[in-house]
């Protein structure tokens, strides 16, 4: 299901912020913007805590309505660690063939990092549902489309200076959907509860990847 969510949606919101006083509040203001994707960031250690308290409190995430996963898993001890917590899917900022196995094993989908074309195909062939072209930035939409003419079957989730500006260009090059965090979700916003001036850059990015 969270597999299909990212596909139809297009898009994965990542939460990266230092604090989650208001993680709650975020994920309403997401969800209401159409938001449907949400990757909470294991750069905060209390990640796998709020993934398990949205998870008994929120039923948006149990009926399909939407789907809530961690990123920035390195290491087998750590993808266990947000499955065991409940992530309904994972992400990696590298190329991890045991991570893969540990998801592919539990059943839970994973969008694994990869910078080049071999990191690429090894993340495909190990099992990875989603392949996160990552940081994509430094790569643009071309890259996408390059990678894509001799390997057309790829699902890749380009990842990195996506905004409401460009994120348009990458899924027309391909990409079946983006990864944009600090457009969706500013710290210093976060901080100050400014959650109109969220909602509305999240609803041009959901427009965008429309």
């Amino acid at each position: 299901m969270p597999f299909e969510l990212i596909k139809k949606s297009r898009l994965v919101a990542i939460i990266r912020l230092e604090r989650l006083d208001h993680a709650q509040e975020l994920v309403n203001v997401l969800l209401d913007a159409g938001v449907r994707c949400l990757e909470f960031t294991l750069t905060n250690p209390d990640a796998p805590r709020w993934i398990r308290r949205l998870l008994d409190e929120d039923k948006r995430f149990e009926n399909g309505e939407a789907c809530i996963g961690v990123g920035s898993v390195r290491n087998v001890e750590e993808a266990k660690l947000v499955l065991d917590a409940g992530a309904q899917f994972v992400v990696t900022p590298i190329t991890s063939v045991q991570v893969i196995e540990v998801c592919v094993q539990r059943k839970v989908p994973i969008a694994s990092g990869a910078f080049t074309p071999t990191e690429i195909a090894t993340a495909w062939d190990a099992g990875a549902n989603i392949v996160k072209v990552f940081p994509a930035r430094v790569l643009g939409p071309g890259y996408i489309r390059d990678v894509l003419a001799p390997l057309p079957y790829l699902p890749l989730m380009p990842t990195g200076g996506i905004d409401a500006s460009n994120a348009g260009e990458y899924l027309r090059a391909g990409a079946i959907a983006v990864g944009v965090g600090g457009q969706l979700c500013p710290a210093n916003l976060v901080e100050k509860k400014d959650w109109d001036t969220i909602l509305q850059s999240a609803k041009r990015i959901v427009e965008a990847c429309a």
